[in-house]
């Protein structure tokens, strides 16, 4: 059906206006994209910018990515909670600005124990949710008790021996750690 459409937009000129929740729609469709949020546009522009590059955390998780709010500062970017989520390039957003960190849950390695070495983002989570997804398995975070409420959502995707061996289970306290250079780090917008 996606080919159909796709067919008979692009060699009839016509424009189209879909509705949707798949990236892949949007992605293969769509030239331009609006995001709305409880009636509300939060995002709009290019499909592969607004996709690659999400503002908001209900775009980040149609383009099935991770999403921190806070403000740009000079090391990365810092929650409201003050913790600091380094990362790389600023992507427009200026010292004391509204930005976001994004990073895919592919990223994300979990620990059972917090982690000693190099990591710089380290976030206690309280497992939510186990969900299989093809070959890996996408463990969903929620906030720990008296954290902070933006971990909730946050995924990580992992090998089925991995959740094995951290003995998930939902409820569990686990570590969601991310390489600094795997965050991206750009303006919030809006």
């Amino acid at each position: 059906m996606r080919s159909l459409l796709r067919r008979m937009i692009r060699d009839g000129k016509q424009t189209a206006v879909l509705v949707t929740h798949s990236a892949l729609d949007a992605l293969v469709l769509a030239d331009r994209v609006v995001v709305l949020t409880g009636g509300r546009v939060v995002e709009r522009g290019l499909t592969r910018d607004v996709l690659t590059r999400p503002r908001s955390p209900f775009t980040a998780r149609i383009a099935g990515l991770d999403l921190v709010p806070g403000t740009a500062c000079e090391d990365g970017l810092r929650t409201a909670d003050g913790l600091l989520v380094a990362g790389r390039g600023n992507g427009g957003a200026a010292p004391g600005e509204r930005a976001v960190a994004v990073f895919p849950p592919s990223a994300v390695a979990v620990y059972a124990k917090p982690p000693q070495g190099s990591p710089r983002n380290v976030l206690p989570v309280r497992l939510a949710a186990i969900e299989p997804r093809g070959d890996v398995v996408r463990l969903r975070a929620g906030a720990m008790d008296g954290g902070p409420d933006w971990v909730d959502g946050l995924a990580a995707d992992v090998t089925p021996a991995a959740v094995a061996d951290l003995g998930a289970e939902p409820g569990a306290a686990l570590w969601f750690v991310v390489k600094a250079t795997e965050v991206g780090i750009h303006a919030a917008g809006g």
